[in-house]
């Protein structure tokens, strides 16, 4: 308890877990007291065990789990691909300031256009079968990436460099043997933020002429003013989510249990 509110000071593990739990707890409390009073209209915003009820009727039936899957898959495909191709892009431009007066200005102009703008390119260029929904994610993420790898190995101390120029190293082995292994860690989380941003272009990437996937499940039950439903849809999405971001932790933590990069 004395390490509760001191700056940057680890807390019993146990302790953590508590908060964290109180969190989700406090959150739920506050949503059905808005509830019962009709802060918002019932029809807007339903009752906490109104949504575990739908959602749990959604399980039992199957109907989740098509869903589930495209959109999983679409998610996944569309964050490798922008992994593939923006990692070693990021860490060229890291690396060189040539290439990154190349590239990183033509990066941050894409990086502020949104997203949405080119659903009508993507369809024209792609159709509008799966590949329209991978490339929205793709693009989503591919200009927030470069620019955070590219960070990624700044962050190198100079020292690693320069000490492996001393010893020998050649160019591309500085870069293979220093640079990627001390970028890692970093390189872990910035991914984990990379798929977090994947998951909200979720909804707009079911725009393009969907008939399946939790943001298509989530569309169609506006139109209908299902509200249970809605919610049950940006649940799921954010149980998903909070899974594959703890799933990141834990395996950075693993495999980096020396570096900061572990995050709780």
């Amino acid at each position: 308890m004395k390490n509760l509110f001191k700056i940057r000071k680890k807390i019993d593990p146990k302790l953590y877990l508590k908060i964290t739990i109180s969190s989700f707890v406090i959150f739920v409390l506050i949503w059905q007291v808005m509830y019962s009073c009709k802060v918002v209209s019932n029809i807007f915003l339903p009752s906490p065990l109104g949504v575990l009820q739908y959602l749990a009727n959604d399980i039992i039936s199957g109907n989740i789990w098509g869903n589930l899957y495209i959109s999983c898959y679409r998610i996944f495909m569309g964050f490798l691909l922008a992994a593939v191709i923006g990692v070693p892009i990021g860490i060229l431009v890291g690396c060189y300031n040539s290439v990154e007066a190349y590239i990183q200005p033509m990066i941050e102009f894409f990086r502020y256009l949104p997203v949405p703008a080119f659903i009508p390119l993507i369809m024209i260029w792609v159709g509008i079968g799966e590949e329209a929904k991978i490339a929205v994610i793709f693009l989503g993420t591919l200009f927030q990436l470069i620019p955070m790898v590219a960070d990624d190995v700044r962050s190198v101390p100079e020292d690693y460099i320069n000490a492996a120029y001393t010893l020998g190293a050649k160019r591309f082995e500085v870069i293979r043997k220093v640079i990627i292994p001390a970028m890692l860690p970093r390189l872990m989380n910035t991914l984990r933020m990379i798929m977090g941003w994947a998951w909200t272009y979720l909804v707009v990437a079911e725009l393009v002429a969907a008939n399946s996937g939790l943001g298509y499940s989530i569309l169609k039950a506006q139109r209908y003013l299902k509200t249970p439903a809605i919610f049950s849809g940006i649940l799921v999405i954010g149980l998903l989510g909070l899974i594959i971001d703890r799933t990141f932790s834990g395996v950075s933590k693993r495999l980096f249990p020396w570096a900061d990069g572990g995050a709780k």
